[in-house]
């Protein structure tokens, strides 16, 4: 990685109870030790604020949540087991998805991120995996929440596969919703034996952008495929970074 270190933004966690915006530590500091810097992103759901700071950005981790996707945002009711929604993570979320898609940023979206992702391309989720998919895993798995506790096929084809160099891998899992109908422009790259999706992909031209189920933010530091994934996101990131860089330059000297 040359140049600058570039800029990552994570959204933030909202504690409704409290009125507190957070993060768990781990997203920031696998950004920090893959060379990237991580910038929490208030969820304030303003259109010119979120256009400011994502306009100094050089990639984005759309983190998980402790919220699920209001189903309403695409087209469903309430089922009886959803979780608590977030009006202002959701609003947050698709407000900063609309931006870099603007400005064909990087992302890395994990868990609700993924979710979330698909729900701003159009898709839809399964609001409830124990009671609506019979034989499901069990996607939730508790305390050690870094163990790899099921296994993945990958697409042999996908960006997925090339960094797991292999079609198979084992992973966390932390979530009770899962993808349903896949968005517009995204790929399913990895499933569990269950079924369920469990990584998409960009399938457009030029575009570094990867969503996963489960949580590589934890045991990054001794799961190859978790690192591998951090690291090759923020190797697009600095491209992107370098890039501003000679475009800065190329600006200051025809001011000159």
């Amino acid at each position: 990685m040359s140049g600058r270190r570039p800029l990552i933004g994570i959204t933030l966690r909202h504690e409704l109870e409290t009125e507190r915006f957070y993060l768990a530590r781990f997203y920031g500091e696998a950004v920090a030790a893959a060379g990237g810097v991580p910038v929490h992103i208030s969820l304030i759901p303003d259109a010119e604020v979120i256009g400011a700071i994502v306009s100094r950005l050089d990639g984005v981790l759309l983190p998980g949540s402790a919220s699920d996707v209001d189903p309403l945002r695409y087209g469903r009711e309430p089922h009886t087991r959803l979780g608590p929604v977030h009006p202002l993570k959701d609003e947050t979320d698709l407000l900063v998805l609309k931006e870099l898609e603007a400005r064909r940023l990087p992302l890395l979206a994990i868990c609700f991120g993924m979710q979330v992702w698909n729900v701003f391309r159009g898709g839809s989720l399964i609001q409830d995996i124990t009671s609506e998919v019979p034989g499901a895993l069990k996607h939730e798995q508790g305390a050690p929440r870094e163990r790899p506790s099921h296994r993945l096929s990958i697409n042999p084809e996908s960006l997925l596969a090339s960094l797991a160099d292999d079609v198979s891998a084992v992973v966390n899992s932390h979530h009770h919703q899962a993808l349903e109908k896949i968005g517009e422009g995204l790929q399913a790259s990895a499933w569990s034996s269950d079924g369920l999706v469990e990584a998409v992909e960009d399938i457009r031209e030029g575009r570094w952008a990867l969503g996963v189920q489960w949580h590589p933010e934890l045991g990054w530091e001794s799961n190859r495929l978790s690192g591998v994934i951090f690291s090759a996101f923020i190797s697009a990131a600095s491209n992107r970074a370098s890039d501003n860089v000679e475009g800065w330059g190329r600006h200051a000297q025809r001011k000159h």
